[in-house]
């Protein structure tokens, strides 16, 4: 299966740049620029930190890894597997990072997972961040035979909620353990739709060379000597391995759109929330959306946590202050900080279902990414491209590797619904 994006990364990198805003840049820009260029190249103001894809970003006292988003993909079902039926979606979200080969993990039973969507009626339409549905995941406690039972919550704009806690078949939804053999999918009925609901431990299916990644962007902040990405043949791939706790949904469209057939197009993004120790209230410590945006913030943790409060419709003051010193360090001019600013924030993930999927298969009027994301696009490449002006275009590595490189590869991908290839 082809593992590069089916749109090239210089057409890409043409299409978001020809776009000129029409207004000054606000607080909100410059935030999501200073998000975007500490990914592409890097700070001058502090020494780098481990931080890559959402694998490791703001690690907080209160968050251990069963509270850490990794990735969200989105695409349309036929498009991973023409077998399938015509308007189903697929949602993945992607926790745990760093899960060791059959070693069992778990969901938190303390934690809220959240899917939120929202419902966008014209493809070029700036994002808002509001959720029209939440689809939000709660999971008990494990039991003997390491499953953990799951309600689903689906909740509308209004907060009107659909528990459902039993598959279509009267038996509880549950988890998958490490040591199943075939994955346990739960058929379950929500207002009326039929969803497929898969949770459990599966291969990361993330890829990165996030070693030397820290080693180009030092040289080209000045803080080290000048390098590029090794080659294939030596690239290493940081997720090669491991496994993520993944929570994989399939929900057909007109249930996203809430029963209106005009809407084509949904924001997606993740948000993970736990309990306050004070109030009791739950409280959100977690989102992600576009891949490559929530961790480029890497000036302190402090700022990053609060960053993970408040987004995708919110921002905060320190964010602006480390903003202005980062685009200043990176020269961007004012006319690119406003292109990329509006092309990636709010940070969401925009789907329209009009067309195949894949991150650089459709870009909108406004310059962002609009066709979701499959699991094999390189995603790292191409935003390195954008966020570089051209200047770094790969970090050579694959999801299936490199031929005789050991430091790379993953399994092949199922053939069926949950898609992420089997745990190591």
């Amino acid at each position: 299966m082809d593992t590069k994006p089916k749109t090239g990364i210089r057409d890409v990198l043409k299409r978001i740049t020809r776009f000129q805003p029409k207004k000054a840049i606000g607080i909100g820009a410059l935030a999501g620029l200073m998000a975007l260029a500490s990914f592409g190249l890097t700070s001058t103001l502090t020494p780098p930190q481990i931080q890559a894809s959402d694998h490791d970003d703001g690690d907080i006292d209160v968050r251990s890894r069963a509270l850490s988003l990794t990735d969200l993909y989105v695409f349309r079902e036929i498009d991973q597997n023409p077998g399938a039926g015509q308007g189903d979606l697929i949602l993945v979200m992607n926790t745990n990072p760093r899960s060791l080969a059959r070693q069992q993990y778990y969901f938190s039973n303390n934690a809220q997972y959240d899917i939120n969507i929202g419902r966008v009626g014209n493809v070029d339409r700036a994002a808002n961040g509001i959720a029209d549905l939440t689809l939000r995941f709660t999971f008990g406690e494990p039991n003997a035979g390491n499953r953990q039972r799951i309600t689903l919550n689906a909740i509308d704009r209004n907060g009107r909620t659909a528990v459902v806690n039993q598959t279509t078949n009267g038996a509880r939804i549950l988890t998958t353990p490490v040591t199943a053999t075939t994955p346990t999918l739960n058929p379950v009925t929500v207002r009326g739709a039929n969803l497929t609901v898969f949770a459990g431990l599966r291969e990361d299916p993330f890829f990165f060379d996030v070693e030397q990644f820290f080693r180009v962007r030092a040289g080209l902040a000045g803080l080290g000597p000048s390098v590029g990405f090794r080659p294939a043949a030596t690239a290493q791939d940081f997720t090669k391995g491991y496994n993520v706790n993944a929570i994989v949904v399939r929900v057909p469209k007109r249930f996203l759109a809430g029963g209106n057939a005009g809407i084509n197009t949904f924001d997606a993004w993740l948000a993970i929330n736990i309990p306050d120790p004070r109030t009791g209230r739950f409280v959100q410590t977690e989102q992600f959306g576009r891949p490559a945006v929530n961790e480029g913030l890497i000036l302190n943790q402090s700022t990053l946590a609060a960053y993970n409060r408040l987004q995708p419709r919110g921002l905060n003051q320190a964010i602006l202050n480390e903003a202005t010193a980062v685009l200043g360090a990176l020269g961007n001019s004012s006319a690119r900080i406003g292109v990329l600013a509006g092309a990636f924030f709010p940070d969401v993930m925009r789907i329209d279902t009009t067309v195949a999927s894949g991150y650089a298969n459709k870009i909108n009027a406004l310059g962002a990414p609009s066709a979701g994301r499959m699991l094999l696009d390189d995603v790292i490449d191409i935003t390195l491209s954008v966020l570089s002006n051209g200047a770094v275009t790969s970090d050579n590595v694959s999801y299936t590797g490199a031929p005789g490189n050991p430091g790379q590869g993953h399994q092949p991908l199922s053939t069926s619904f949950p898609y992420l290839a089997p745990a190591n």
